[in-house]
């Protein structure tokens, strides 16, 4: 995806009125398929259009972290992705809650870190996936009773999202990205389709996952078309 286009998909989701833009993961791409290559410094401005009476707050996805070696290396160095983005004035939450008001009504938005950003191998030093996200310390963050909204790139962790959160915003799945008959053969998560795409309500908690913009692994969607969701919250 060129920085052109990523661009005029800014500018039309600036068109929307929202009073809140995230952005939930994967600004690098993970494709088998390179045509060529966008520097974490063109994609980032790219998006620095982007604006919102309450901001613009970023998380990272597990391809932000997997396709940056150094920090695979060192996890203790901020990632490159991280680095482009807050270059542009767009603050990325890694495990963050921070407080925000709305016609004088208080609430939370928090950020976990990825829960699949540390690759196995012997080169790392690990023998399986590891997260960085801290979902209870991102929460112990919170001080008072107004509503939270969640970022969590992977939608695997809602089963463990108490109640005290309102809403949980997740990406990664890319919808499925091919769906025959709202019905995704592959979808990368544990869960299968369960988490896949759309508005989830489990016990009376609610989940929106995206279907993102691009693509993964392999060139093409089927049935999954890109989209800017749309939250409204009531």
């Amino acid at each position: 995806m060129s920085a052109r286009r990523i661009k005029a998909i800014c500018d039309h989701a600036n068109t929307l009125d929202g009073d809140l833009i995230v952005l939930l993961g994967d600004y690098a791409s993970g494709m088998n398929l390179v045509t060529d290559y966008v520097h974490s410094q063109d994609w980032a401005r790219a998006m620095s259009g982007l604006s919102a009476p309450l901001g613009v707050h970023a998380i990272l996805g597990n391809h932000d972290y997997w396709e940056d070696l150094t920090f695979q290396r060192d996890p203790s160095v901020q990632t490159f992705g991280e680095t482009a983005l807050k270059a542009v004035g767009i603050p990325v939450l890694v495990n963050k809650a921070l407080p925000l008001r709305k016609d004088g009504i208080g609430f939370w938005l928090a950020g976990l870190g990825d829960q699949l950003a540390l690759l196995p191998g012997a080169r790392f030093g690990r023998r399986s996936f590891a997260g960085v996200d801290d979902l209870p310390g991102t929460l112990a963050q919170v001080t008072d009773d107004a509503p939270v909204i969640l970022l969590a790139h992977e939608p695997d962790i809602f089963p463990r999202i108490p109640d005290r959160v309102a809403v949980t915003l997740s990406g990664h799945t890319h919808g499925g990205q091919v769906r025959l008959f709202g019905y995704s053969p592959v979808v990368p998560s544990r869960f299968g389709n369960r988490f896949a795409y759309g508005h989830v309500v489990e016990n009376g908690r609610h989940l929106c996952v995206s279907g993102g913009l691009g693509c993964s692994i392999a060139p093409f969607r089927f049935g999954s078309p890109p989209e800017i969701m749309v939250v409204e919250l009531g």
